[in-house]
């Protein structure tokens, strides 16, 4: 048997009174033809005198958030998917049955009103009720005090609760998939083509990350679901889709922090033709067009930084980085010893695995990467932690790739792509020797992949963008669990 609170037990009650009137406490189809905000946004400078000669009827319906019980007429605020709207309630307007069944009315309930718009002596835009509905019972109250549940994991577990009561969780809420339409009204004026790919695979490759397995009974093998959308993306341009995007689910098996929830949301895009620096171009286009659509300019503040999303985001080279903070400049360290000599020196962590290539990364991470503020496109790149991505034809110790940072987090990562079958199919293979050396997120040997690049794919640009970040970026956000609706959570004992 389940336990219910006193107050819980009082509006099941009401629930039973409701049924005895012959009303249904869980409602019918009601039609709407207003809402909160636009009513307030066409008519704020309209005086009483105006309203009342204009006799203004409106319905809308929502959750009564607020109610101020007067005897014979009160007043309760009604809250739909804009907002919020004051309503008058008098037994001289809706006759005596409709205002006691008012009066059973509790915060949280759903109702319908029809009625007149009016000015209060305050000045407030109000509903004047000739018609009260009741369509849904709140059989659970709602939190008395709301600045977020008191305990902020409710918050994710109970998003529906949040959502109710939190307008700044509504507001994220409404947010992204506006960034998200941006995104896919800029990428298509620009003629990319959304698709759509297999989120279950056979192999393991187009991003380092450790991911979930998972069993196809049928056949009896393991899958894994994607750790990111590249490899069959650029596989559609071999075969002639020149510009293509997809916005979809990606999956990590790693931990969870302010930046990283296990399932997350990338856009990923590639266009033939293109290169490092036409992805650093439509990168910022995309954050910079986000950024003035969804706040009307590009200054924002987050984390306690004030910067620009104009474009124009400053570009600069892993090394050269390193060096203005370090002094070491790794394009004079020609061996893997000067460089693990630099690593001690430099108190440096140095896996078993790791070359030349790796020791230059994890300086950048260690004193460089938490330090950039203003949006800066990274670029160069090592080999060994770029095995998709095409050399530097000035150093091939480099590769024609960057990330995109800003205030010390990474939002894209982009190549010029590699097209070169042969030299694919030997990265494949280096990533195998590291798999052995215990690096876990190395990619799988995918054949099929070097076979594709053997039909020939054309130069192209690649980009992925982590959506989740996005959002938090131009919302305020400070965790990535306020801009997912349902977050993971770990299970209640």
């Amino acid at each position: 048997m389940r336990d219910f609170s006193e107050q819980e037990l009082v509006r099941r009650d009401k629930l039973k009174k409701i049924e005895e009137m012959g009303i249904d406490p869980f409602g019918h189809k009601y039609e709407v033809t207003d809402f909160s905000l636009d009513l307030k946004e066409k008519y704020k400078n309209m005086s009483h005198e105006e309203l009342e000669e204009k006799e203004i009827m409106v319905r809308v319906a929502g959750r009564i958030m607020f109610i101020r019980k007067m005897g014979k007429a009160s007043f309760f605020s009604l809250k739909d998917k804009l907002g919020n709207i004051q309503v008058y309630i008098s037994v001289n307007d809706v006759k005596e049955e409709a205002y006691s069944l008012f009066k059973m009315a509790d915060l949280g309930d759903i109702v319908g009103v029809y009625g007149k718009l009016m000015l209060t002596k305050t000045g407030e835009l109000t509903i004047k009720c000739l018609e009260y509905t009741h369509l849904v019972k709140s059989l659970k109250p709602l939190p008395e005090k709301y600045h977020g549940l008191n305990d902020v994991e409710e918050r994710f577990r109970r998003r529906y609760v949040d959502l109710i009561v939190n307008d700044e969780a509504r507001r994220i809420a409404l947010a992204r998939p506006k960034i998200i339409r941006t995104i896919q009204n800029y990428l298509d004026e620009l003629d990319y083509v959304e698709v759509e790919t297999p989120i279950l695979g056979t192999i393991l490759g187009g991003a380092s990350a450790k991911p979930f397995i998972t069993h196809h009974n049928a056949q009896n093998i393991d899958m894994y679901l994607r750790i990111a959308l590249e490899l069959n993306l650029k596989r559609l341009l071999v075969g002639g889709l020149d510009a293509v995007y997809e916005i979809g689910k990606t999956f990590r098996n790693e931990g969870m922090d302010k930046k990283h929830n296990p399932e997350f949301t990338m856009l990923e895009l590639y266009k033939a033709f293109s290169d490092l620096e036409g992805m650093m171009d439509i990168t910022e286009e995309i954050i910079s067009t986000c950024a003035l659509k969804l706040n009307g300019t590009y200054e924002i503040d987050y984390l306690g930084h004030h910067i620009s999303l104009a474009p124009g985001f400053k570009r600069a080279h892993m090394v050269d980085l390193i060096k203005e903070k370090t002094g070491v400049d790794f394009f004079q360290v020609e061996t893997l010893e000067e460089a693990l000599k630099l690593a001690e020196e430099y108190q440096v962590e140095v896996e078993a695995h790791f070359a030349f290539g790796h020791i230059v990364n994890a300086f950048f991470e260690k004193f460089v990467e938490d330090t950039i503020i203003s949006p800066t496109f990274v670029y160069g790149h090592p080999i060994e932690i770029s095995p998709l991505a095409k050399k530097d034809s000035n150093d091939p110790r480099f590769t024609q790739r960057f990330e995109l940072f800003i205030i010390g987090g990474e939002y894209a990562n982009a190549f010029t792509e590699l097209n070169d079958p042969i030299d694919q199919y030997e990265r494949f293979l280096n990533q195998l020797k590291e798999k052995e050396m215990g690096n876990e997120e190395a990619n799988d040997m995918d054949i099929d992949f070097v076979e594709a690049l053997e039909y020939g794919m054309p130069p192209a640009g690649g980009m992925g963008m982590g959506i989740d970040r996005l959002v938090m970026l131009l919302t305020g956000a400070e965790t990535i669990r306020e801009v997912i609706l349902f977050p993971l959570m770990k299970p209640k004992d």
